[in-house]
């Protein structure tokens, strides 16, 4: 991996140290071609014609996601966002009074709070699966309350405030023995790490461009297997989604594109198809070799200082680091940090609520380095943040 290369096509990197990858990646030339050679060409002919124009390009989006995940191309949707594109799958699924939802204590927020809804609407039960002894789901208690009323099991890969990898291929092996659908939010792995469907053993998976691929904001997609077609219900439907059959009834469209409605950015989606090829042309096993190894050295040089203190969990962790700096608010050292022109972001109580309620932890400071940072990127950072603990002291 040819790292000054790689930063070289960073306009970033030359600014600022960027490590807020779980919040969004930085573009690179590559991608912020894609989209504005697009917008130039709806400017100059008009947004459906350059639509039009640009159809193959656009629809070869979708086989290049596939590839990334180990789907095919008819399997994927395009959304504006993981959320949407995680909403839509988790809609889809019938819900009656008694029936249970399966989840662990890493997942995201947003997730949480829909769960909550349903609960409130249909009188679905929401089941927090324990976490085993390092802090990630115990699969043995999971295996054990699967059950006859179990209608999903929807967990975050990588929660958003903290480096644990949940243990997803275990939680496959056990839905599709039970023959309950898995609903994987991959937002926090897919571009960090390999992601493939069928070796975790999901039936619907969400991500996002933004942040490890590197793609554009307002960019996410919905892989969902094929099978899963039979007992999903799209809660939107669209002209793009379905098809009038002339009468009083309509037929939904082959594939998982069903789940999309009619308005997208074809700039967008081209700079999300342009990161994600960069993304298989450096390759993924190597980005995550690199992602967790910087990872793992930003959260040993944190332990090694003194009033500093990493709170990840789990048996895997990954590249994103969470700490906190003596006795100050998070906010105030990500401040510090910006000033020194370091970008990290802060975890809210509310980003992770089943985890808050165990662990009861104040908003931290969550670090998130990429393959393309540098170890002296890291080292700058710890220097920032050991001042700042000295000085508290």
């Amino acid at each position: 991996m040819d790292i000054e290369a790689l930063r070289r096509d960073t306009p970033g990197c030359a600014h600022r140290v960027h490590l807020n990858n779980a919040g969004a990646g930085l573009l690179s030339e590559q991608t912020l071609r894609a989209m504005t050679s697009h917008l130039e060409l709806e400017a100059a002919i008009g947004g459906y014609e350059a639509a039009d124009r640009e159809a193959e390009r656009i629809g070869a989006v979708y086989a290049d996601i596939a590839e990334l995940v180990g789907g095919r191309a008819e399997e994927v949707a395009l959304f504006d966002s993981a959320t949407r594109a995680w909403s839509a799958a988790f809609s889809a699924v019938a819900l009656s009074p008694g029936d249970r939802i399966l989840t662990c204590r890493a997942e995201y927020g947003s997730n949480a709070l829909a769960y909550l809804r349903a609960a409130r609407r249909t009188g679905v039960e929401i089941v927090v699966v324990p976490d085993d002894e390092s802090g990630q789901i115990d699969t043995a208690a999971l295996a054990d309350l699967v059950d006859e009323r179990t209608r999903l099991v929807a967990v975050s890969h990588v929660p958003t405030s903290g480096g644990l990898i949940t243990p997803v291929a275990e939680i496959g092996r056990i839905t599709r023995a039970a023959g309950v659908p898995f609903l994987l939010d991959a937002t926090q792995s897919v571009g960090q790490f390999p992601v493939d469907v069928d070796r975790i053993g999901c039936d619907m998976l969400c991500a996002t461009g933004r942040k490890f691929l590197r793609g554009p904001r307002g960019t996410g997609f919905l892989w969902v297997r094929t099978e899963a077609l039979e007992y999903l219900e799209p809660h939107a439907v669209s002209l793009k989604a379905a098809t009038w059959d002339g009468g009083r009834g309509f037929t939904w469209n082959g594939g998982a594109r069903r789940f999309e409605t009619w308005e997208m950015s074809p700039s967008n989606v081209l700079g999300l198809g342009a990161a994600v090829r960069q993304a298989l042309g450096v390759g993924l096993d190597r980005i995550g070799r690199r992602s967790v190894a910087l990872g793992a050295r930003l959260r040993e040089r944190l332990d090694a200082v003194a009033g500093l203190a990493t709170h990840d969990l789990g048996r895997q962790r990954c590249a994103i680091v969470t700490a906190t700096v003596a006795s100050l608010p998070a906010a105030d050292v990500a401040a510090a940090l910006a000033r020194h022109g370091v970008n990290v972001s802060v975890t809210a109580a509310d980003h992770t609520p089943f985890d808050t309620e165990r662990r009861g932890l104040p908003p931290l400071v969550r670090f998130s380095p990429h393959y393309y940072n540098t170890e002296a990127e890291l080292d700058r950072a710890v220097e920032v943040v050991a001042a700042l603990a000295r000085t508290a002291a």
